[in-house]
């Protein structure tokens, strides 16, 4: 996913009010840009850390900036748009990266399923193939080099665990993606400490044949684009 014209960069002040963050220009001026981001975003957002932020050419936007992408003081890059994760996914399974997620003829988007009135984010089908349901799950909580999901309780996120399972029952793949938009992580687990329901769920969902496949990007001021597997581990 490239971003065009390339980002530019600023300073965070700080984010607040959940989709809100003020930044510093080079000039010294003050921004405020939107977070398109629900989650605590910890080590992703500290005062201090360079911003970079793409601007729309939609005039009715109240801030027409976004904050895309940051950087902490390792240098390491972390892209903050969650909006960001569904898009990646499906452009590396187009450009078959994913090895999980070949060989599909139809792939579809945002595709209502289930008891619980959910959405899949990528439906996968084919002929002579089971239907594949991938719910995409964006992953930067960084821990002594673990990438951690989830970095709040999530009862969102536990919904779409049941409906996996239910998926799986009736016979078809059903996975967990997570889109390790973080270059410091190298590996991945669930975060048992910051929501135990939601671990837990997940635990059952692997021992019911739910798969979980794990991706970590490349990322820079000009383009994210997945390109690696990681592990995964129960705690």
């Amino acid at each position: 996913m490239k971003f065009s014209p390339p980002l530019k960069s600023a300073t965070l002040i700080k984010r607040y009010k959940r989709f809100l963050a003020d930044i510093e220009l080079d000039d010294g001026n003050v921004l405020t840009i939107h977070c398109p981001n629900t989650g605590a975003m910890t080590g992703c957002a500290d005062p201090g850390f360079k911003v970079w932020y793409s601007t729309s050419a939609n005039k009715n936007r109240k801030y027409p900036q976004t904050f895309e992408l940051a950087q902490n003081n390792q240098n390491h890059w972390i892209g903050v748009n969650t909006g960001n994760a569904n898009k990646l996914v499906v452009e590396a399974i187009n450009d078959e990266v994913i090895s999980e997620l070949t060989g599909y003829q139809h792939c579809q988007t945002e595709v209502k399923y289930g008891e619980e009135g959910s959405r899949i984010d990528v439906m996968l089908t084919g002929p002579g193939r089971s239907d594949c349901y991938v719910e995409v799950k964006s992953t930067t909580l960084l821990i002594e080099g673990t990438g951690y999901f989830p970095d709040a309780i999530t009862t969102r996120g536990q919904k779409h665990i049941r409906e996996l399972m239910a998926v799986k029952r009736q016979g078809n793949r059903a996975m967990l993606f997570f889109c390790v938009q973080h270059t410091g992580i190298e590996n991945v687990s669930v975060a048992d400490f910051i929501d135990a329901d939601y671990a837990a769920l997940l635990k059952q969902a692997v021992a019911a044949g739910v798969e979980i496949v794990c991706y970590g990007c490349d990322i820079d001021n000009t383009q994210i684009k997945l390109v690696k597997k990681l592990k995964f581990a129960l705690p």
